[in-house]
């Protein structure tokens, strides 16, 4: 191996650097003969950065140009980290300041600098970023004169959202809406000439945003034979990381940019394809060969991450997969612990599993930053972020805002601070503020008016101070949930009613992820269902949510749990995984199932989690969705197609439960004490499955 001197004082010999050594066998087949088209497949954990930064070294130590490379990756750290290492291997014996490294569309930008008046924008053209692009947006609304107070209209963000994956999968406004909102379907006309304002405007204004720099960029090479010629002629070896995330523009500047040498050379996993949601296309990766029918095929499958035991469950997840290239992966650390397989009676006692287990590694050595708990999606940590939040143990929240402190938890809670008290500015200004043409002037008004109204009984019995216009419209939407909320009497009562009372309409219009907000709720609402009390479940919610923000300034990121969702997890390993939440409906996700190609998409987010685990790997579901329900869930299919032997099942001896709070609302459990539930003082017997995981949920079905 070599040394690196700062100085760059070390001889070139020393320098020299030595392949055979430093690579296995198939990272140094992709590094000596990578010439022309070439597909790597690079299995998680694989030494793909390694393999792709040994190919750049190589290829300069060999005489190539840095100045003929070009690197294109996702991220701009992805880049910083290749081309740092490359010039670490290099020891400055060779200069690699003139690689055209970054993503897309930083390489995409310095391109159109200097051909942008060929495609209708000069070179001093302005990049607006997405708050930019939603403020031109809204522009637009207003000088179309539409009309969006007499029903909810889309918010920018979520028309920018649907502009947006319709000019990155190439689909016109009316699929893209059809796809991402189709209760817009009626407004089509109306979205398809704000998009077509939109991009007039961005012409005139000499502005782009980040989606039409990849746009004009292909325009560009599309229709300028010459520069065309002129800049495939200069990029002798084109390089793309993760290439499986690649879109159909994206990989068509791929195309246009290798055309002369040929000299492609893309880098991927499909069985890691998991971003369709934002037009990634995984046919790019899967059609490669038929695309570049000469092209060669490489394989690294050597994990370096992993233990075997939870590499034979990956490899079992991702064999079921039928539209993908075979690999098994293959682990080079030494054996481990199986994975566990764990079975909670509810959500609350899945929560108090992981919570527990995670104190028990960090007892038994492993750091809390080595720890992470992944979901399908946010809506389901909310039961383990309470308990974290009670046992004092702090965590770093990926993917989002925490729970409590996510914008449509909030206002509905300010819809039931109203309840509690009517007399709740704050809270009225809030919930004012969400209805149509109701800005902070005229909801102050209002407030000003109510004030005198106390308790909230004589409020909406009487109907209130009268109003007219816009104020009138707002304030009798108001009421209405009002009065809904109070007939529920219960909090969760309270909160499915605000839902039903118009606050679905309100989300579908605001956000691009509505679904994900509208099941955050009911996650809120059933965490609601043990109270009774409004005022002692908005203590509860406060004290929490206090929590967080105090964690945020008092604890070091290295001192935390991780909790994320597997799409922000991609990339990233930890000694310690839990998935949790794997039952059917939940994940896979019952949408996903309405889509083409959707379960084997869910099932490689599967994979993506259990692949992020070096030593201790964890799959936990809860039996019930509740705490006053006998609805069982079915596990995941994921989970039943295991084949026998791959986990162990923790069968749990006694059951703890959140028993101060839900005791009064638990009279349907029935559980014995040889039956599985969860226990917070023991581990309780690991035992290897011997028939499908699913028998478990048999044996119970009986209660």
């Amino acid at each position: 191996m070599k040394e690196f001197v700062l100085g760059n004082q070390q001889s070139p010999d020393r320098c020299k650097i030595d392949y055979r050594t430093e690579l296995n066998d198939e990272q140094l087949e992709v590094v000596l003969n990578g010439d022309g088209p070439c597909l790597v497949l690079a299995g998680a954990g694989s030494g793909k950065t390694r393999t792709v930064t040994y190919r750049v070294a190589y290829l300069i130590e060999n005489g190539v140009s840095p100045e003929n490379i070009l690197l294109m990756t996702f991220t701009n750290k992805a880049a910083r980290e290749m081309l740092g290492r490359v010039e670490g291997l290099l020891c400055g014996t060779a200069s690699t300041a003139g690689i055209w490294g970054g993503t897309f569309h930083s390489v995409a930008n310095r391109l159109l600098r200097q051909y942008a008046p060929q495609v209708g924008r000069t070179s001093n053209f302005t990049i607006m970023d997405e708050e930019d692009a939603r403020d031109l947006i809204k522009s637009c609304v207003k000088e179309l004169a539409v009309d969006t107070t007499s029903r909810r209209f889309p918010s920018a963000a979520n028309l920018h959202n649907v502009i947006s994956y319709a000019m990155n999968s190439g689909l016109p406004i009316r699929e893209a809406v059809q796809l991402k909102h189709s209760g817009f379907w009626d407004l089509i006309p109306t979205i398809e000439r704000v998009a077509e304002l939109y991009e007039a405007r961005k012409a005139n204004a000499d502005v782009v945003d980040f989606d039409d720099l990849l746009l004009l960029l292909r325009r560009l090479l599309t229709t300028n034979p010459s520069v065309r010629d002129r800049l495939a002629s200069r990029f002798q070896y084109v390089l793309v990381d993760e290439y499986q995330d690649t879109n159909v523009v994206q990989a068509d500047i791929v195309r246009l940019l290798s055309g002369t040498h040929g000299n492609l050379l893309v880098v991927g996993d499909d069985a890691q394809s998991i971003y369709s949601f934002r037009a990634a296309q995984i046919r790019n990766i899967l059609d490669f060969p038929k695309i570049y029918p000469e092209a060669k095929t490489f394989r690294l499958v050597t994990n370096y991450r992993s233990s075997p035991e939870i590499l034979s469950l990956a490899n079992a997840v991702i064999a079921q997969n039928h539209d993908q290239f075979s690999k098994d992966l293959r682990a080079m650390r030494g054996t481990s612990e199986m994975p566990s397989l764990v079975p909670a009676a509810n959500q609350y006692q899945e929560a108090q599993y992981i919570a527990e287990q995670a104190l028990r590694l960090r007892d038994q050595g492993v750091a809390l930053r080595d720890i992470a708990v992944l979901f399908r999606g946010s809506f389901q940590s909310q039961a383990l972020e309470f308990e974290l939040a009670k046992r004092d143990v702090p965590y770093d929240y990926r993917g989002g805002m925490k729970f409590f402190q996510r914008a449509h938890v909030k206002d509905v809670v300010a819809h039931l601070r109203i309840v509690a008290n009517v007399r709740d500015e704050l809270a009225w200004t809030r919930v004012l503020g969400m209805q149509p043409g109701i800005g902070a002037a005229t909801a102050a008004k209002i407030v000003e008016k109510i004030k005198s109204f106390d308790p909230l009984d004589l409020l909406v019995q009487s109907g209130g101070p009268s109003f007219e216009g816009k104020a009138a419209r707002a304030f009798d939407a108001v009421l209405v949930t009002l009065r809904k909320m109070m007939a529920g009497k219960r909090p969760a009562d309270m909160v499915r009613a605000v839902i039903a009372g118009g606050y679905r309409d309100y989300l579908e219009a605001e956000y691009p992820d509505f679904m994900e907000r509208l099941e955050d709720l009911e996650q809120f609402a059933l965490f609601a269902e043990p109270y009774d009390d409004t005022q002692t479940f908005l203590e509860e919610v406060t004290l929490t949510e206090d929590y967080g923000a105090a964690r945020e300034n008092g604890t070091d990121d290295r001192e935390r749990i991780v909790l994320s969702t597997i799409h922000q997890a991609k990339g990233l390993e930890w000694d310690a995984v839990f998935v949790m939440g794997l039952t059917d409906g939940k994940f896979p996700h019952q949408r996903a199932l309405d889509e083409d190609g959707g379960l084997e998409e869910e099932r490689r987010l599967f994979y993506v989690a259990v692949t992020r685990a070096r030593r201790h790997l964890f799959l936990t579901y809860p039996i019930s969705g509740g705490n006053d329900t006998l609805m069982f869930s079915q596990p995941s299919q994921f989970i039943q197609e295991l084949p026998d032997g791959l986990v162990e099942e923790v069968r749990l001896k006694a059951q703890v439960g959140r028993r101060e709070e839900v005791q009064s609302r638990r009279k349907n459990w029935n559980f014995e004490d040889d039956e599985p539930t969860i226990v917070l003082d023991e581990l309780g017997e690991r035992k290897s499955v011997k028939s499908a995981p699913g028998s478990f949920l048999r044996d119970v079905g009986e209660l």
